[in-house]
C-alpha cells in the first residue's frame, strides 16, 4: 500500500505539476525546483527551475535565474538564462544580463539588459 512512497522518484512524476509562492511571501534563500513554478511574492536568492518559472505582476526577485521556459511580468534584478523562450510582458522590469535562445517582448516592457541569444546545444558544433 505504502510502497510506492519508498521510492525515489525522478522528477517525471511531477511533469504538469506547478509549485505557488503566492503574495505576501518572502523568501531569502535559494530555490530549486524540478516541477514549474508560479510566484507572485518576494524572492532574495538564486532561482533554478528545470521547467517554467511564471513571475506575476507583483514578483520582485533580486537574484540570479535559470530555467528551461519564463513569463516574466514582475521585477527582476539580476541574470537570466532561459533555455528556450523567455516571454517578458507589458508590466516587467528587468535589470541584469540575458541569455536565452528566443525571446518575446510586448510593448511597455522595461528592460535594461545586455541580452545573448544562445543557441540549443544540438544545433552549435
Amino acid at each position: 500500500m505504502f510502497e510506492k512512497s519508498k521510492k525515489k522518484g525522478t522528477g517525471l512524476d511531477l511533469l504538469g505539476q506547478t509549485n505557488r509562492i503566492v503574495e505576501g511571501t518572502v523568501i531569502k534563500g535559494d530555490i530549486e525546483a524540478i516541477a514549474d513554478i508560479r510566484i507572485d511574492g518576494v524572492i532574495e536568492g538564486n532561482i533554478v527551475v528545470k521547467g517554467r518559472l511564471v513571475l506575476g505582476p507583483i514578483a520582485k526577485i533580486k537574484g540570479n535565474i535559470t530555467c528551461e521556459n519564463s513569463e516574466v511580468e514582475g521585477e527582476i534584478e539580476g541574470n537570466i538564462l532561459v533555455n528556450d523562450l523567455l516571454t517578458v510582458k507589458s508590466a516587467a522590469r528587468i535589470k541584469g544580463d540575458i541569455r536565452v535562445g528566443r525571446l518575446a517582448v510586448e510593448p511597455g516592457a522595461k528592460i535594461d539588459v545586455k541580452c545573448q541569444m544562445v543557441g540549443s546545444p544540438s544545433t552549435s558544433d
